[in-house]
């Protein structure tokens, strides 16, 4: 400012000075009340009905304030897009930012933890920048989440991975020479699942949607892997994919794989009900099998769970995880979509099988 009140006034005199404080109040007061930056974000604008559909979410842009102390504004980086979001979706109101979680890098800091220049993880929603207190934020160690791999905080190193981890390690208690059947085994979570079963000495049985994954599977060491659009029932094909029966599900699908794989289940069998999203788009439930007393004659445990409930476990888990990544026992696959204004194409492919691995956004 003495430089401005010099260059106008060609002399730093008493006046200079007045006018300098003058003019550097009324900049730092524009400034704390004033536009920081503008966000673009995915508002939803009818709730989902059958399929997402394109008119269904709208970008649109927000006009920010200037953070406060204690607060600091991260800029997205790498964007998830999930199942359980098609889900969940039905819990916002018309207008409501849509729901996601995001790798981003703080831009701007007044916080004391969080500095320019760090990577946070976030249930930011799909947004191109946002204002946070830090509350329920995670900054990133770069010790593991190193350039090549921030993208895997939201996927093998993230909410995916840990629900691959607890959901199978945890419901379906492996013994090593168990045979486990998963499905959806392509996605981010099935193909971990399957993975962490064969660490675990088991065989694995996987379908998927695509003669590409089924190649896929097969390669980082599925036992039997099959393309369920193809074959001709799914009941014979369990049957001669597991001869001595079925000791664990992991079941991302739902629906008719669900009735028909739990008669097949040996007794004192687990099952671990991970998603539905065979289900998610129907705009009538449909009608299923009566399995109550296969679940009571063969004493089996079908349990259901959100991963979040073992959060506090996470950073746990997700060292393991690599240490699996790092000895090269565990392989993932990302399905990248370049570009924010994409997003949707991203998150639709879900349900039509178009990803390979864990589908994110690179903003």
């Amino acid at each position: 400012f003495f430089e401005i009140s010099y260059t106008i006034f060609g002399s730093v005199g008493p006046l200079d000075l007045i006018i300098s404080t003058i003019l550097a109040t009324i900049i730092v007061a524009s400034l704390s009340t004033g536009v920081m930056a503008t966000a673009r974000k995915y508002i939803l604008a009818a709730h989902f009905q059958g399929a997402p559909k394109r008119s269904d979410l709208q970008i649109v842009e927000e006009k920010l304030p200037a953070i406060n102390d204690g607060e600091f504004l991260a800029e997205a980086v790498w964007l998830s897009v999930d199942p359980y979001m098609r889900l969940f979706s039905g819990t916002l109101k018309i207008g409501d930012t849509m729901i996601g979680a995001q790798v981003a890098k703080v831009v701007e800091s007044k916080h004391s933890t969080f500095q320019v220049g760090d990577y946070v993880v976030g249930n930011f929603g799909w947004r191109s920048l946002t204002i946070s207190s830090g509350k329920q934020v995670s900054k990133l160690d770069r010790k593991l989440y190193t350039d090549q791999k921030l993208s895997t905080a939201v996927g093998i190193l993230g909410m995916p991975g840990a629900t691959a981890y607890f959901g199978f390690l945890r419901l379906c208690c492996p013994k090593e020479g168990e045979t486990l059947v998963v499905n959806g085994a392509a996605g981010a979570v099935g193909s971990a699942v399957g993975q962490i079963a064969k660490i675990k000495g088991c065989r694995v049985v996987g379908f998927v949607g695509s003669d590409e994954k089924v190649g896929y599977l097969k390669g980082i060491g599925f036992d039997e892997v099959y393309n369920y659009k193809t074959i001709s029932s799914l009941k014979d094909t369990l049957n001669t994919a597991c001869p001595k029966g079925i000791d664990m599900f992991f079941d991302n699908v739902g629906g008719e794989f669900f009735d028909t794989v739990l008669p097949l289940m040996n007794e004192f069998g687990r099952v671990s009900i991970c998603g539905c999203i065979s289900q998610y788009n129907l705009e009538q439930p449909e009608k299923g099998a009566r399995l109550s007393g296969t679940i009571l004659f063969k004493q089996l445990r079908v349990e259901g769970f959100i991963v979040h409930r073992w959060l506090s476990e996470w950073p746990e888990a997700f060292k393991e995880l690599n240490e699996w990544i790092e000895k090269g026992q565990l392989k993932y696959k990302e399905h990248v979509t370049q570009g924010f204004d994409n997003m949707f194409d991203a998150f639709a492919g879900l349900f039509t099988g178009k990803n390979l691995g864990k589908a994110v956004v690179k903003a």
